[in-house]
């Protein structure tokens, strides 16, 4: 009875320690395979390079991922699902929306060069997906990211804290004056100063007219 009960515990160990290799590996492959796509983009990128540069077979890639089209999505719905954690966290903490914009651009922009860069590949390479995929993408976009910030320019209107206006336009004004900071060769791995958050911030929500 004593060697059964032996070993089904150590059966229990070496399945948790096998399943413990297992997730390392998995994020492993994801975090290697985002910087090659930041760095040579998705057209320019193979599975083979991928694992080269994990120094483990195509094989083994394959098991955790079919095709070079689910790690790229997979990689950007980890993204997409960290933004809207953050962006809900905004909405719950600040009160008004002004404040709620002020703390998105800080949380964008201060974040590491290589998260601000997925959302550059989320809108630049998105292309190269099949409509299937690219349909699963924006659905996921609009959901944990876009549509919260419009949300928040929403509320602002609404409430007469902005002036009426497009939303869709103002989400993309919004990343647009963002977006040469989502190129890593911009800043490098260096925090971006704080006087340029605030510039960023105060030149999209009071303009470049002098009052």
């Amino acid at each position: 009875m004593e060697l059964v009960v032996l070993k089904k515990n150590i059966y229990k160990c070496y399945n948790l320690s096998m399943a413990n290799i297992a997730t390392g590996l998995n994020e492993q492959i994801l975090e290697t395979a985002k910087d090659l796509f930041i760095n040579k983009g998705y057209h320019g990128l193979s599975m083979r390079e991928i694992s080269d540069a994990l120094n483990v077979s195509k094989a083994a890639l394959y098991y955790y991922f079919k095709d070079k089209e689910e790690l790229f999505l997979e990689i950007l719905k980890i993204y997409l699902e960290d933004m809207s954690i953050a962006l809900e966290k905004i909405q719950a903490e600040s009160t008004s929306s002004k404040q709620q914009i002020q703390h998105f651009i800080r949380h964008v922009l201060t974040q590491p060069a290589k998260q601000r860069a997925t959302i550059r590949l989320a809108s630049q390479e998105i292309i190269h997906l099949t409509p299937k995929v690219r349909k699963t993408f924006d659905t996921l976009y609009r959901e944990k990211f876009i549509g919260k910030v419009q949300a928040i320019l929403q509320k602002g209107i609404d409430s007469g804290e902005f002036r009426k206006m497009q939303i869709e336009v103002a989400v993309w004004a919004l990343l647009g004056i963002m977006f040469p900071y989502f190129y890593p060769t911009h800043s490098g791995d260096s925090p971006l100063p704080d006087k340029t958050i605030q510039e960023v911030t105060d030149i999209y929500l009071n303009g470049i007219i002098k009052k």
